[in-house]
């Protein structure tokens, strides 16, 4: 995993871009105008983060958020239960 902190491109990028051999995410994307001086042109544009995955890490990463999400929805399922055990 690479990461690149703050990325400018003057058009506004995917939140996900799947070549043949990476996984690139933009996140915290915002637009950016800046003016111009004398000695600089402005820059009219986007800033982000931009973090590129192999795809093996990409697969892993969303396993990992899946396994996560898999054991918060089990405690919530087993909570809920135990409300209606309570109410009943």
């Amino acid at each position: 995993m690479k990461q690149y902190q703050k990325v400018r491109s003057v058009q506004q990028p995917e939140p996900k871009v799947i070549d043949d051999f990476s996984v690139w995410v933009a996140e915290n994307i915002s637009p950016v105008s800046e003016p111009g001086t004398d000695e600089q042109p402005g820059f009219e544009g986007y800033e982000y983060d931009l973090t590129q995955y192999t795809k093996d890490e990409y697969i892993q990463s969303i396993d990992e958020k899946n396994a996560s999400l898999e054991a918060e929805i089990t405690s919530t399922q087993l909570a809920l239960c135990d409300v209606y055990e309570m109410l009943g």
